[in-house]
């Protein structure tokens, strides 16, 4: 039913079995057990887009989480509205939500295609001797079979009788023979989980906290490391092996690529600060000659008023006097001064003469 799955798992793991195979033998438990951590490698490593790109989508929605609270808290009372604005919102700043489960999704197929590989190793559903496995012939499915870690085979698991889980043809019930190397890979694979959760909820934004976001991030934290602590005991071997080599991967990948998009943000507002230094003028500069074509910019100066008025300096009450006014001033000034010099000159300013002018002056008056 699902062997557009089964096949492609199987035939990646074949390909990496017979590499190891080369160098430690192919019934050697290193050479299936980096096989299975090599697959998961392979499998990450197609995935390595879709995860920057989640991360890339993630980092934006906490750039406008601000604006997403504003648009909850107008639009709380009708939900249709608040779907449509953020939806509208999310595509005016290139970001697709199903981006950021994307990742997530495609492991999902991995792991049950792997276990369900693992599984029909030592599952006949057709009865009689295992010869084929998919990709794999009699000679490979011999050498899982008798392929021992510490005395364990990798189908085995702790508790066996759960089908979709379980491997081989094991008695259901548990097998503590397997415990003492199946609960160290438990531990350091719940440990992993942790630290992968963690080391992604740090890098959230505060300010886009929400408490379904906060409840989101203690089941990462907590619940799901104790629940591979726990249901690890009803994995096989092989696949406790894929788990830890899932979330190791998964926290070195995160680390490369967290610290790569800091760069990237650090050198942008870099950039961006050295552009808008670049546009005001430097201390000492002096003013750059205007463009061709660019009109030149006039100060402003103190334009006499129409009619020829100027203000006079030193004027208590500022009032204009015309240029006009100003030149019949100075005359009436000279006539004065040449009518007193000519007074003196006839004798005016000596007491008891009066000018012959006057007098004829007064006579014709008569």
């Amino acid at each position: 039913m699902l062997d557009f799955i089964y096949y492609p798992v199987s035939f990646i793991l074949w390909c990496w079995h017979k590499v190891f195979g080369l160098v430690f033998g192919e019934a050697n438990a290193v050479s299936w057990i980096l096989a299975i951590i090599f697959l998961t490698f392979t499998v990450r490593g197609i995935m390595f887009k879709p995860f920057v790109n989640q991360v890339r989508s993630m980092k934006k929605m906490q750039d406008f989480a601000p604006e997403m609270k504003k648009i909850q808290k107008k639009y709380a009372n009708d939900r249709q509205r608040q779907a449509m604005e953020m939806q509208k919102l999310q595509k005016e700043h290139g970001v697709n939500p199903l981006g950021s489960c994307l990742p997530m999704l495609l492991q999902i197929p991995v792991f049950i295609g792997l276990n369900h590989v693992l599984r029909m190793f030592t599952i006949n559903p057709y009865g009689g001797p295992k010869t084929e496995n998919y990709f794999f012939d009699q000679a490979g499915v011999e050498s899982y079979v008798h392929a021992k870690l510490f005395g364990t085979n990798l189908g085995e698991a702790i508790y066996t009788g759960v089908d979709m889980v379980s491997g081989g043809n094991a008695a259901a019930g548990f097998h503590w023979s397997v415990a003492p190397v199946a609960i160290p890979l438990m531990i350091i694979a719940s440990i992993a989980t942790h630290l992968t959760a963690r080391h992604s909820v740090q890098r959230q934004n505060p300010e886009s906290a929400t408490p379904q976001t906060a409840m989101m991030n203690k089941l990462t934290m907590y619940i799901f490391p104790l629940g591979v602590l726990i249901f690890g005991a009803l994995f096989p071997l092989g696949l406790l092996f894929y788990w830890l080599a899932n979330n190791g991967w998964t926290l070195m990948q995160q680390r490369l690529v967290y610290t790569r998009i800091d760069k990237e943000e650090e050198a942008r507002k870099e950039a961006e600060k050295e552009k808008r230094a670049n546009l005001g003028p430097k201390p000492g500069q002096k003013p750059t000659a205007p463009r061709p074509g660019q009109k030149p910019v006039q100060q402003k100066k103190n334009k006499p008023s129409s009619g020829g008025q100027v203000k006079k300096a030193g004027s208590p009450h500022g009032f204009a006097q015309t240029g006009s006014s100003a030149k019949k001033k100075d005359a009436n000034d000279a006539t004065a001064e040449s009518s007193t010099n000519g007074s003196k000159e006839n004798g005016a300013d000596v007491p008891g003469l009066i000018s012959d002018s006057t007098k004829k002056s007064d006579r014709k008056r008569r």
